[in-house]
């Protein structure tokens, strides 16, 4: 088995900005459209208003199992993971999505092709609170985490590079004293394969 390299799901191999789409016409019946192409939240993404509780529990609604198997793949995500995967690397996605989702995650993953074989699925992070990635990595052990939310990288153990997809920036959590958590950053996940590989 080969070194590991623990990946996160939605924003670095996933699009979920793409997905919440989707899902929002299911719910609501119309398709939103683009409003900021560079907004880092789907609700800022989309031209979509704010919703009451009973709203958003209708969208969830729409988050089942069939929504979490299969949302689209980022562009050039396959492909940097078939890299990796080829220079002798398992790869694993570390995913912040209810337990009861992480087959369907499993199964979205595969059925596009991804060559992943592990999902560990683990609680959202609160605010305030610990970081559930964390006690995971320190079990798992690779040798890079790659997420696109820097709260993740938190409290991870050291010895593990911390490489931060910083995507859309407006209204991104990626800003601050906290990025030097991060060891390296990245437009995508193909951006971090090329520069992994060749350093």
């Amino acid at each position: 088995m080969g070194k590991v390299i623990a990946l996160d799901g939605d924003g670095v191999l996933l699009d979920y900005h793409a997905a919440y789409r989707l899902a929002w016409q299911q719910a609501f019946g119309h398709l939103p459209e683009l409003k900021d192409p560079q907004a880092y939240w789907p609700m800022d993404r989309w031209d979509v208003p704010r919703l009451e509780a009973g709203d958003r529990a209708k969208l969830r609604g729409c988050m089942d199992d069939i929504f979490w198997s299969s949302i689209p793949a980022i562009p050039g995500a396959i492909q940097a993971c078939q890299i990796l995967c080829d220079a002798g690397y398992e790869l694993v996605c570390l995913t912040a999505i209810d337990s009861k989702y992480q087959s369907a995650r499993l199964k979205n993953v595969q059925s596009l092709g991804f060559p992943i074989e592990r999902v560990i699925a683990t609680p959202a992070l609160i605010l305030g609170g610990s970081n559930p990635k964390a006690e995971v990595l320190e079990l798992l052990k690779p040798v890079v985490f790659v997420d696109d939310y820097l709260p993740f990288l938190k409290g991870i153990p050291t010895g593990i590079h911390a490489a931060l997809v910083l995507r859309e920036p407006n209204g991104s959590p990626n800003v601050g004293p906290d990025l030097s958590l991060a060891h390296s950053t990245h437009a995508d996940l193909a951006e971090f394969a090329e520069w992994w590989l060749r350093a």
